[in-house]
């Protein structure tokens, strides 16, 4: 009687640069998975205006904070006064304003849009988007996914450093 033995092929030797590769793509899965599971775990939870004006926080004294910085290109610059605005009154999902004054993120745009420079700054603001998450179909849907005021503030000071680095 002849006896089979299976052996495995010797593993491949992975240098530096291929381990950590597999690495990222590992942390890559297991942060898509931790951003699934908190969206999952916060559903229930209803979600309300963010009023981020210093006299509008509960718990005692705040300090100010410091000065934006001044872009001088016009879509940086109205990004940068939207991203102000929206600090101060406050930011809001399903419509453009509530009536406490808090904005969405195309309103705080409109608002402050001296020069007819909107609709660029959508779309400059939409392409900056659409980086992170290329399904998204318009600053208005991905204003609305949003759970916090916080993801809109980091995206919008991005959107003008890159509109100020790229000249627009």
């Amino acid at each position: 009687m002849t006896a089979y033995t299976r052996t495995r092929p010797a593993p491949a030797v992975l240098d530096l640069d291929a381990r950590l590769a597999l690495t990222e793509a590992a942390m890559g899965v297991r942060l898509d998975e931790a951003a699934v599971a908190f969206e999952v775990n916060t559903a229930h939870i209803p979600s309300e205006v963010v009023y981020l004006a210093t006299g509008d926080l509960p718990g005692g004294p705040t300090f100010p904070t410091a000065p934006a910085p001044a872009f001088d290109t016009p879509i940086a610059d109205l990004l940068q006064r939207a991203h102000t605005r929206l600090q101060r009154g406050g930011w809001t999902t399903g419509q453009q304003r509530d009536p406490r004054g808090a904005m969405c993120l195309v309103g705080a745009i409109r608002a402050e849009d001296t020069r007819g420079d909107a609709d660029r700054a959508c779309a400059w603001l939409l392409d900056v988007i659409q980086q992170q998450t290329p399904d998204v179909p318009t600053v208005p849907a991905w204003n609305d996914q949003q759970t916090s005021a916080n993801s809109i503030l980091r995206t919008l000071a991005r959107a003008a450093r890159l509109a100020a680095a790229n000249h627009r």
